[in-house]
């Protein structure tokens, strides 16, 4: 077996290359590729009689080093310029950056606005079978699944309490401590009942929980889902003719359409006692005039409209997160891609039905209106 990859040159001035010039053989393409620039210069004669073996990997690394261009003076067999000749007809790529164009704009707002229209299709889709589901389930009760669902309302739900509560507490605190600084200067101390039930209950209790119950279950959603599309068992379980939607999807919605408004509930308590803790610390308010004043200030249909908030944040939520999930493919990178992909489309879609709520209820449960 011949050598490695050698470069000398004889006395009469030749070049000579011998060993083998393959992939596996080139242990040090970097030194030798300096070594022949440095015999180039000047134009030598180059002597290959003696190269054992010569790949595309060797020959593409003597025409760079030529210059990509043929010697005036080469002893070569005939395969051997063969081979050179297939690398002289590759042309090498060039990073070319097109000119911008006045319709690169236009071009992408339109990608925007496909991409946004096959996610809106198969999001219609999506609810669709769940509403087929739905009736199936109607008609085959024993076929509920009551194992997912529990468990989705476990996960969802009951682990999310803790940080619900601290979020939602520090939340009042804050929003508080910052009312009463302005409250004070105009004398309408009493009046921070009225801003902290209902900005709490009605407006950022049910954003807060769905921002977090976003990032927290829903990127889990995704994950799960999308986890079981990169294992194949998203196939097996259609090989075995069980629906995706009725095992998957269906659970996870029902679920957090339940757990939701409980959390909105749980978050705007915890909300409220930080708010009464700092409105007692900063302004001396007693904490039994705070809950007095609190359903004389708060009507009830605030509390309603927060838990419709709730129900409706929840099932966006989960059908976002379950829809970017079953849309993951077989690999690591679309996995993580629709992760975030999920997260920041259900607290955009959130906060966009927090607005169209917002307007659509702006007359109702407010005091005075």
């Amino acid at each position: 077996m011949a050598g490695a990859a050698t470069v000398s040159q004889a006395p009469d001035g030749r070049v000579v290359l011998s060993g083998d010039w393959t992939l596996t053989a080139l242990a040090a393409p970097t030194a030798l590729c300096a070594r022949l620039r440095e015999c180039a210069d000047g134009d030598p004669f180059w002597d290959l009689s003696a190269i054992a073996r010569l790949d595309s990997a060797g020959a593409v690394i003597l025409w760079q080093c030529w210059g990509r261009r043929w010697p005036a003076r080469l002893t070569a067999s005939e395969e051997q310029r063969a081979i050179l000749a297939r690398a002289a007809a590759v042309s090498p790529r060039q990073a070319t950056r097109q000119p911008a164009s006045a319709l690169d704009g236009l071009a992408a707002l339109g990608r925007i606005g496909l991409s946004t229209g096959r996610n809106a299709r198969q999001f219609v889709t999506l609810i669709g079978q769940l509403a087929l589901d739905v009736a199936y389930l109607c008609a085959h009760p024993k076929d509920i699944p009551l194992k997912e669902f529990s468990a989705t309302l476990y996960k969802s739900g009951a682990q999310a309490l803790p940080v619900t509560a601290l979020v939602g507490f520090l939340i009042g605190v804050v929003l508080s401590y910052l009312s009463s600084l302005q409250l004070k200067m105009f004398g309408a101390d009493v009046f921070i009942v009225n801003l902290i039930g209902i900005g709490i209950i009605r407006e950022i209790g049910p954003v807060i929980v769905a921002v977090l119950v976003a990032g927290r279950s829903g990127s889990s959603m995704t994950a799960q889902i999308g986890v079981m599309r990169v294992t194949e068992e998203i196939d097996a379980l259609a090989t075995m003719g069980i629906s995706r939607t009725l095992r998957l999807v269906l659970p996870k919605v029902a679920a957090l359409a339940c757990a939701m408004p409980l959390l909105v509930v749980w978050c705007a308590a915890a909300g409220i006692v930080g708010g009464m803790v700092s409105a007692n610390l900063e302004m001396d308010l007693a904490y039994g005039y705070f809950i007095d004043m609190l359903p004389k200030a708060v009507p009830s249909a605030n509390v309603w409209i927060g838990i419709g908030k709730g129900v409706c944040f929840g099932l966006l939520i989960a059908l976002i997160a379950c829809h970017f999930g079953l849309k993951v493919r077989p690999n690591s990178e679309s996995l993580s891609a629709r992760t975030t992909s999920s997260v920041v489309t259900a607290i955009t879609v959130v906060i966009i039905a927090d607005a169209i709520f917002a307007v659509l209820t702006r007359r109702i449960g407010m005091p005075g209106v």
